[in-house]
């Protein structure tokens, strides 16, 4: 059909030109599909025959279908996206979206790990085989570092600079930044470097910081699994998913006095709003706090 004639080449536009990641690219690419498929529906004739009041008889839809107002906000961006690259191809006339506004999002605030938690599931892998090392090292490096998970497991051995105690990771946008990783973390990780890499026997020519039992790169899911498994053995009461620790980095941090544009830059935010929501957890935690122990709380 004539509306989905322009899509593969505004996928490989922003993956050319834009760099952006895989799981970012099938975002677009859902959300895209799945408005394309809408306006067959509705028997849209040509790109410049799509209206302001069709954007919106979708964005209904997917109202009517209970997506969340994130998931609606982000289809609306992708769409956004869309007709911006049609426009500037000279491929429409005309941007259906150009006055649309997004759904307002309510910003939840995140949810953290204690201090006294953290350290409870750092303390768990204390075993010196193998895997045990390896699992102590992950879970110090990403306290220690804030990394989202798929930028620890995407982790290189040339990636670790142990003269200067940094690490270099490529994060969204395929934006590469410098991250230090503090002595606790490497110590851990030059103890499974020197003693527990090696004995997992890697597959040939895999450069992957952490493997999985069979010398391969460990995946996401991997870790998650570990994770679930330190967890319960630490005896913390609450689900734990892996960006707890990257919430918990940010926030111990400026708990601690770091500056936010510093804690931007490790945690590779593009814009510090992103940033700034851990200062309103900070503020939370301290009404919390004064609620529970101020004689007039």
């Amino acid at each position: 059909m004539f509306i989905y004639q322009y899509l593969d080449i505004f996928l490989n536009y922003l993956v050319v030109e834009k760099g952006l990641s895989i799981n970012t690219l099938e975002a677009y690419s859902r959300d895209l599909r799945r408005y394309l498929e809408y306006l067959g529906k509705v028997e849209v004739g040509d790109v410049d025959d799509i209206s302001q009041g069709q954007v919106l008889g979708f964005l209904g839809a997917l109202k009517d279908a209970e997506l969340s107002p994130r998931s609606r906000a982000r289809a609306l961006s992708s769409i956004r996206g869309y007709h911006r690259f049609l426009m500037a191809e000279k491929y429409a006339t005309k941007d259906p979206t150009l006055l649309l506004e997004s759904p307002r999002i309510i910003r939840t605030l995140p949810r953290l790990l204690s201090q006294s938690e953290v350290e409870s599931l750092l303390a768990v892998s204390t075993g010196s085989d193998p895997l045990t090392l390896r699992d102590r090292a992950m879970l110090e490096v990403l306290y220690a570092t804030g990394l989202r998970v798929s930028e620890l497991v995407g982790l290189k051995l040339s990636d670790i600079n142990r003269d200067i105690g940094c690490l270099s990771t490529m994060g969204k946008g395929s934006k590469q930044r410098l991250v230090p990783l503090g002595e606790v973390a490497l110590s851990a990780m030059e103890e499974y470097l020197a003693d527990g890499r090696a004995l997992l026997k890697p597959q040939p020519g895999c450069q992957s910081l952490f493997l999985n039992r069979r010398g391969r790169a460990l995946s996401r899911q991997g870790f998650w699994k570990i994770l679930r498994r330190i967890a319960l053995i630490s005896g913390i009461g609450c689900t734990i998913y892996p960006h707890m620790l990257r919430h918990s980095f940010a926030t111990h941090l400026l708990e601690n006095g770091a500056d936010l544009r510093a804690v931007q830059v490790m945690l590779g935010h593009a814009d510090i709003s992103t940033t700034q929501i851990y200062t309103h957890v900070i503020r939370e935690r301290l009404k919390q706090v004064h609620q529970q122990f101020h004689p007039r709380g």
